[in-house]
């Protein structure tokens, strides 16, 4: 089993639903599943366009990485995410954040997330039921990152 931290976004039509559908759906494949707490964010590097509802969903799963990015796009896909263009608004945006303490680097893969680091509001929601959990990039825990984002902000 694998531990895996998902993030979880939306910023078209009903942000909250859109949110529990993935919820829902991820609990049905993620052993001990925890989920965060909603954040109301601004969005970041998108241009213009209406605030974020984000959160954090971490389990354990026997997936493989690739595999769990599947089921992640097509949990996307049925909540009706289309991809226009880069940063486009959308219903649902679900990234795999970690994967136990792998660093996987593939073509459309990318563990731990490139930019979590920055994003407080990755940050913020897995700090709050995962704070503990190490990057195993840098070798900190989520917690202090989250403390490194704040003091240089």
């Amino acid at each position: 089993m694998n531990s895996v931290a998902v993030a979880l976004g939306s910023n078209v039509g009903d942000r909250e639903s859109h949110l529990a559908f993935a919820v829902a759906r991820l609990q049905s494949i993620l052993s001990a599943p925890r989920v965060s707490g909603w954040y109301e964010t601004e969005p970041v590097g998108v241009g213009p366009q209406g605030p974020f509802l984000n959160g954090v969903i971490i389990g354990l799963t026997t997936l493989p990485a690739n595999a769990l990015l599947e089921v992640l796009l097509r949990i996307e896909r049925e909540r009706g995410r289309v991809r226009p263009r880069e940063g486009a608004p959308r219903a649902l945006d679900l990234d795999l954040i970690l994967y136990g303490r792998e660093v996987i680097e593939q073509e459309g893969l990318r563990v731990p997330h490139p930019r979590f680091r920055e994003r407080r509001f990755v940050l913020e929601p897995l700090a709050e039921i995962a704070g503990d959990w190490l990057d195993p990039v840098t070798g900190r825990t989520v917690a202090d990152l989250l403390q490194r984002y704040r003091g240089q902000v």
